[in-house]
């Protein structure tokens, strides 16, 4: 990938600032869509473990092929998106995703594994085109110093799609339970074609809903104007960088740790995200059913929307404590309305009592927790880092070492100190990187790929030890995210 930065020409202004207030708000629906579709995989995985009889270790595929497009697919989409433009990449990448939703259709129609997984991976392969041309973009749509603010903000929109997809899938992919061999040789010839056909439909229709929204969000990218993104000299702080005689991005040692950074985390989230429906449903843990577990993923996705609202807050250099407050106490009462729906417990308001109400007034300790992270840490992006990631693996480690309510709130509130850590760690590892952030962008995702191999890991060891110690696979990573935090990330040129 050529090492270009991008930058921004003068667009339009307000008081002699550049205003991207339009831009940052259009760009969200992108995030928003790849994070509802990349968190769908957790519906999917014990729907078709279910269907084709996978064990963990098989069924992890699914995650492989999806974030194998990003080691595939993220070099070539920097040069793609250096020669044609980010506006011209993301209209590509929405199209390419929503191709790769369309292959659902026949994969569910012919019930076949491989077909799923070709669909993951071009699907895959869209939205790994569109995070490397949305990412960087955002990080210079503004001032510098922010930068870890705004992309935090835009990410938490990201989450908001990972909060919703499971309570949708839930509805509409789990609702149907899947029968055994045994049960579907009692049915009648044309009971079991109205029984396939009724299974297909569930993963059919919404993902047939989801290429039409991508086409018609592709087709609104095409017509609108966005600030245009071209080459230059300049680094992250906007100065010229003319004394830098670094000839690639691998030169920066935080860059090289960060994407090593990247691979754990994404690896790590993805691990936990995809083993909590048949985690939460193991008798020794919550006993759920797969439709009611897929409902509780959504507080593990939705911790990530709370607390990178936490953060944009937190980190955004906002000295009016006022608003701050208002700002924090919004979001708190997000989190409780989360809470409330998921649960269910808002049924219980005629007789309020902690009995009624434990489930919520737990999700929400681990929320004033987490705001409580973030202001001990504060205003220092990489000290939260790693003070969220050493509170994340402490939390994993608690869900390993005990059983029912405290394994399974633990596990979930890892979400909430998981939130930060991607927006912190890119903008970290791009800074300073001048006219080789377009290549380091490029490094940066292609290590996404650590969420096709990891969650093969845990799969295997799942299988041989067993679903709950497997979980120290993502303790490993957020061990490596909280020394990147505290001193991996400051700048060092290698030789």
């Amino acid at each position: 990938m050529a090492s270009t930065t991008p930058t921004v020409n003068n667009t339009s202004f307000s008081n002699g600032q550049q205003n991207y207030s339009f831009a940052l708000s259009i760009l969200t629906s992108l995030f928003f869509m790849w994070g509802f579709i990349t968190c769908l995989n957790d519906i999917l995985i014990p729907h078709l473990k279910a269907i084709f009889t996978l064990n963990y270790t098989q069924v992890m595929l699914i995650q492989f092929s999806f974030f194998t497009a990003y080691a595939i697919v993220s070099l070539p989409s920097g040069m793609l998106v250096e020669k044609l433009g980010y506006k011209n990449g993301i209209v590509i990448g929405l199209v390419t995703a929503g191709i790769g939703c369309l292959l659902f259709y026949p994969a569910a129609g012919y019930q076949s594994y491989i077909m799923f997984l070709v669909a993951l991976f071009i699907l895959a392969a869209g939205i790994t085109l569109l995070q490397v041309a949305a990412n960087p973009y955002v990080a210079i749509l503004g001032k510098p110093e922010t930068s870890s603010s705004r992309l935090t903000l835009t990410q938490a929109f990201n989450s908001l799609g990972t909060t919703v997809a499971p309570i949708f899938g839930s509805v509409l992919i789990l609702s149907v339970a899947v029968k055994t061999s045994e049960e579907l040789g009692k049915l009648s010839q044309s009971e079991l074609t109205a029984y396939k056909l009724m299974e297909a439909s569930t993963v059919q229709v919404p993902y047939l809903g989801l290429a039409f929204a991508l086409f018609i969000i592709a087709a609104i990218f095409a017509i609108i104007k966005l600030p245009k993104v071209e080459a230059s000299a300049l680094n992250s702080s906007g100065e010229n960088e003319s004394s830098s005689n670094n000839k690639s991005a691998w030169q920066y040692k935080h860059l090289v740790l960060g994407a090593v950074a990247i691979f754990v985390y994404v690896g790590g989230e993805v691990s936990i995200g995809s083993f909590l429906v048949n985690y939460l449903g193991e008798p020794f843990i919550a006993g759920l059913k797969e439709s009611e577990a897929g409902k509780y993923v959504a507080l593990y996705w939705g911790g990530a929307m709370i607390g990178r609202f936490f953060g944009s807050i937190t980190m955004s250099g906002m000295t009016d404590k006022k608003k701050k407050n208002i700002y924090s106490g919004l979001v708190i009462l997000l989190a409780l309305v989360l809470a409330l729906y998921v649960t269910e417990e808002y049924q219980n308001f005629g007789l309020f009592t902690f009995q009624n109400f434990s489930k919520t007034l737990t999700f929400m300790l681990f929320v004033i927790i987490n705001l409580a992270a973030f202001n001990l840490a504060m205003p220092n992006p990489g000290r939260t880092l790693g003070v969220l990631a050493m509170v994340a693996g402490t939390l994993v480690i608690i869900s390993m070492l005990t059983f029912g309510a405290v394994a399974m709130w633990t596990i979930l509130a890892v979400g909430l100190f998981n939130s930060i850590m991607f927006p912190t760690i890119f903008t970290l590892a791009i800074t300073g990187l001048g006219k080789h952030t377009g290549q380091g962008s490029g490094i940066l995702c292609t290590a996404i790929v650590g969420g096709a191999l990891l969650p093969v890991i845990q799969g295997f060891f799942a299988d041989n030890i067993g679903i709950h110690h497997a979980f120290f696979i993502p303790v490993l990573c957020y061990v490596y995210i909280m020394y990147y935090g505290f001193k991996g990330h400051k700048p060092v040129i290698a030789k």
